[in-house]
């Protein structure tokens, strides 16, 4: 079945809102009643610019569909499912854009109708742009790209005419404070950084190298600025590169785990790496610094796939919404300690620093929501997100991930 989405858009949607408190506001200026020009308006809906309007118009939206039938999410409290035979509908608010989707087209028609007769409704047709997010839904699978957004930032900062890097950053580079480099202007670094930030929406690939430049902002000196330049050369060849989804995944959910043991050169601490495909398609990426320094590999690896199991239950629970029940979910690491470390209790020695926090790992292991195995390194998908990599080692685990450029 096709599963095709659409996009409509709320005209002066927190005017819809009612508002329950009481609310006075002055009569606008010019504009004062001629018989009583010192009284004021209690309000009885919402107004653009007060604080309760967002609430209200949430409120609004919600009970309307709510009394349609559909059910609310139980983890993502702005999506709502409608279920029609064995059809679904699925509805996703974002303030004043609705986002929905159903694998018969009647079904979104009859939505479409229901809506606009309730609210004033633009229907904006097939989801093609959203959020800066380009949305290219074809026969043969849905394409997520960035590449307009990527483009107008290399020409922002002066780089669309540079030459290109075939990787964000070379496998010798380790950045570090450079206390007696030349400074460069703050602004302007910080202007790169948060539009590369934006841009990890879609490029996973890059997400690592950005995190570690956003670690320099206060202080950034030439050198730096000379690497976040090596991740935008990277990016004029691969401006329209982008992340793609076959249709027919199966529903299986499998997670990837890694951590670079001592990665930051300046406080020792390890970089934890994690990436979640449902199928063969990425869904989830996370990359970060651990809070404090490992005493080990096996203690970086293990933190690391603590922080994977977390990511799994979320998804696990989003899943059950879709009637999609999950259990012994894969999680995917290359280090044996760390995986032992998960099986054997009695193991104190390598254990006892480790803050019984991160133990909980074992337990969701013993009540079956997960299963840790072993992946030899070669085949491990998170080793982008936690250190530059070789060329050819680069451009396989980013075509694995499904980034790709489609014509």
């Amino acid at each position: 079945m096709k599963f095709k989405l659409y996009q409509m858009n709320v005209k002066i949607a927190f005017l819809n809102g009612i508002i329950k408190e009481n609310v006075y506001v002055e009569q606008p200026p010019g504009f004062e009643d001629y018989k009583f020009p010192n009284h004021i308006y209690k309000l009885k809906k919402a107004l653009y610019g007060l604080k309760q309007a967002p609430r209200s118009w949430y409120e609004r939206l919600s009970t309307f569909l709510l009394e349609t039938n559909f059910e609310r999410g139980k983890i993502d409290l702005t999506l709502f499912i409608k279920r029609v035979d064995e059809h679904i509908l699925l509805v996703h608010i974002y303030v004043d854009d609705i986002i929905f989707g159903s694998t018969d087209s009647s079904i979104c028609k009859g939505f479409a109708s229901i809506m606009q007769g309730e609210f004033q409704m633009s229907m904006m047709g097939e989801l093609t742009f959203f959020l800066g997010l380009q949305i290219k839904q074809m026969e043969n699978g849905t394409f997520i790209s960035q590449s307009k957004y990527c483009k107008e930032v290399l020409k922002k900062f002066g780089m669309n005419t540079a030459k290109e890097a075939s990787t964000p950053m070379g496998t010798s580079c380790y950045l570090d404070k450079d206390e007696s480099g030349i400074e460069v202007n703050q602004t302007m670094f910080r202007g790169m950084i948060g539009s590369l930030l934006y841009l990890i929406a879609s490029r996973p690939n890059i997400m690592q190298f950005v995190c570690v430049c956003a670690c320099f902002q206060a202080n950034p000196k030439e050198s730096l600025l000379t690497t976040v330049k090596r991740i935008l050369k990277y990016l004029i060849g691969t401006a329209c590169f982008g992340l793609w989804y076959p249709p027919g995944a199966s529903p299986s959910l499998i997670g990837y785990s890694d951590a670079d043991y001592g990665g930051c050169k300046i406080d020792r601490k390890s970089t934890i790496g994690n990436c979640h495909l449902l199928g063969s398609s990425l869904v989830s990426w996370h990359s970060k610094k651990q809070a404090c320094v490992a005493l080990s590999t096996t203690e970086a690896e293990y933190i690391a796939a603590e922080n994977c199991c977390v990511q799994i239950l979320w998804m696990k629970q989003q899943l059950e919404g879709y009637n999609i029940f999950l259990n012994h979910i894969p999680l995917k690491c290359d280090n044996t300690s760390a995986i032992n470390l998960t099986k054997n209790p009695i193991m104190h020695s390598r254990k006892k620093h480790i803050e019984i926090r991160h133990h909980f790992l074992r337990d969701h292991i013993k009540k079956g929501n997960c299963e840790i195995e072993y992946v030899n390194t070669k085949h491990q998908l998170a080793d982008i997100l936690t250190k530059p990599l070789a060329k050819d080692r680069f451009y396989e685990l980013r075509r694995e991930l499904g980034i790709l450029k489609i014509s």
